[in-house]
């Protein structure tokens, strides 16, 4: 594909950062079928993402149907069976092991903000669990996305990564769609990959839901904030 001239109007601009700043974490989705012709437009537009030398490190399993409710239904019994939960880990180091300030203090927000919205209090474990076990069935939506990374590939492709995510997710975002990205599967990659049917050379990065938002869910409308630019970013000019 040749490049060309980007034509910048108002109208390109609203749009681009429409789909960036709209999107969200969605828990909530409408029962609702997502054409598969749609879900490769999606693809093929976030495939542009950059990685270096080109290397495009990204493998994107979708699931739909009776493959997703499987998987959903394998995880599901052991997050719900503690010795089994026990015997699992990570696929790799998500979160830092020495949690320090801001990031912790975000954390928590966003994790009580979520359960005060729902109704749910400090002591209602049970009402925790079954709140994180959404997660493993994509909140209700119809497509699951699962991406798989070769384990030959370093940092940098990770970094590679995380942009096609974000193109992926706004993508979504600009088709009406709604995504949630899920790092909680990777505790459950053991699972996950032979499902796939991935050999051992592949890691499973993180999941993904995927569909037509629910907006009149009331666990839709929760929003996290965002710091302010001068709070992340110092200038440098001598």
């Amino acid at each position: 594909m040749s490049s060309s001239p980007l034509e910048i109007t108002p109208q390109s601009t609203a749009a681009v950062d429409h789909a960036i700043e709209s999107r969200h974490s969605t828990r909530a989705f409408l029962d609702r079928e997502v054409p598969q012709a749609l879900i490769e437009e999606v693809l093929r537009v976030a495939s542009w993402a950059p990685s270096g030398t080109n290397t495009q490190p990204w493998q994107v399993h979708v699931l739909t149907g009776a493959s997703k409710a499987a998987l959903s239904a394998k995880i599901q019994a052991a997050f719900d069976d503690p010795a089994e939960r026990a015997q699992h880990t990570e696929a790799y180091a998500y979160y830092p092991v020495e949690w320090r300030s801001p990031y912790i203090d975000r954390r928590r927000k966003v994790g009580w903000d979520l359960y005060t919205l729902l109704g749910i209090g400090k002591q209602d474990k049970e009402k925790m669990h079954a709140q994180h076990g959404q997660n493993y069935h994509f909140f209700g939506a119809p497509i699951g996305l699962m991406f798989t990374i070769d384990q030959v590939m370093q940092q940098g492709s990770w970094l590679d990564y995380g942009m096609f995510l974000q193109s992926v997710m706004v993508a979504a975002r600009a088709r009406g769609l709604a995504t949630c990205p899920q790092a909680a599967f990777t505790l459950f990659h053991r699972i996950i990959l032979p499902h796939l049917k991935c050999g051992p050379e592949q890691m499973l990065v993180c999941g993904m839901a995927l569909g037509w938002p629910d907006e009149q869910a009331l666990v839709n409308t929760l929003r996290t904030e965002r710091a302010p630019v001068s709070q992340f970013t110092t200038f440098h000019s001598t």
